[in-house]
């Protein structure tokens, strides 16, 4: 998930212990938000100001109705800081790793919200200094 760290980022969610993730417009970005469950691990990905992914989140609310929007299309999720990465891994180095080469922050780099495969989700821990899970 995207947020440009002056509008909100990694602090903003640390300091308020839970975040309200609203104001996503896109029809694909919101259906990743829907398909997400309690507990899954997201990563928090600074955009336009950094370029690189800070830390990892959990889902603490599924889907619900983005009281931001009066027209009742998009959906917001809710989502509790868990730890900074250990390094963060700038957008370059993502680039660079041939492992995730079909990662779609890559191919649909517009989407404020996408999905992160399994193996995908290893390689970035990997290049975080995270431990193996």
């Amino acid at each position: 998930m995207k947020s440009e760290p002056d509008a909100y980022g990694w602090d903003d969610l640390v300091r308020d212990g839970e975040g309200y993730w609203d104001g996503v417009r896109n029809p694909t970005a919101a259906m990743h938000m829907r398909a997400m469950k309690l507990g899954d691990r997201v990563l928090f990905y600074h955009s336009n100001i950094g370029l690189e992914a800070v830390g990892i989140m959990e889902i603490s609310g599924e889907a619900e109705p983005d009281r931001t929007d009066s027209t009742g299309r998009w959906v917001a999720v809710r989502v509790k800081p868990v730890r900074p990465l250990k390094k963060t891994v700038s957008l370059k180095a993502i680039k660079a790793e041939p492992r995730l080469a079909d990662l779609p922050m890559i191919r649909q780099s517009r989407l404020s919200v996408v999905p992160i495969a399994k193996d995908e989700w290893r390689v970035l821990m990997e290049m975080a200094g995270e431990p193996k899970t």
